[in-house]
């Protein structure tokens, strides 16, 4: 699939494993990009990128890679929203894509909710624990984004 790419916001990113399992299986070339430096497989497809760690510096780098050919893992809503404008698929780790449809909601849940926070404290809850389901669930999505992507560069 040339050209396609996927890039991870890989700090704290819980599906590392099985990205690399989809991108060996459709070859196509990850980035692992983080703050620090992260143990990542020894094979030719995977790329360590680390950036530091200035404010934002790995969601810059991604943000600035991103484009149609690319897909992007991450759970960072602001990040996913610039990767969105920039033409790439974004999924979250738990399997739910970002969308142009869908992303306007969640950047002003996510406002909500840090106002909630500032205002209430940390004792509101946070994002459900992640589960077996949410595993499976972004491995078929990552896997249908990338065939979505190789659809779309034979077709040009």
């Amino acid at each position: 699939m040339t050209g396609s790419r996927i890039l991870v916001d890989a700090d704290a990113c819980p599906v590392k494993e099985e990205i690399y399992k989809v991108a060996f299986r459709h070859e196509v070339p990850v980035a692992i990009v983080s703050n620090s430096h992260l143990r990542v497989p020894q094979h030719p497809l995977i790329e360590r990128v680390t950036v530091g760690s200035g404010f934002d510096a790995a969601d810059n780098w991604i943000a600035e890679a991103a484009g149609p050919s690319t897909v992007v893992v991450t759970a960072d809503i602001l990040l996913a929203d610039r990767c969105l404008k920039a033409g790439a698929a974004v999924i979250s780790p738990n399997g739910k894509p970002f969308t142009a449809s869908s992303i306007g909601a969640a950047v002003a849940t996510r406002a909500i909710m840090a106002d909630l926070r500032a205002g209430m404290g940390e004792g509101i809850g946070g994002p459900a624990p992640f589960a077996k389901a949410d595993r499976s669930r972004f491995l078929s999505a990552l896997d249908e984004a990338l065939v979505r992507l190789k659809r779309q560069s034979a077709a040009r």
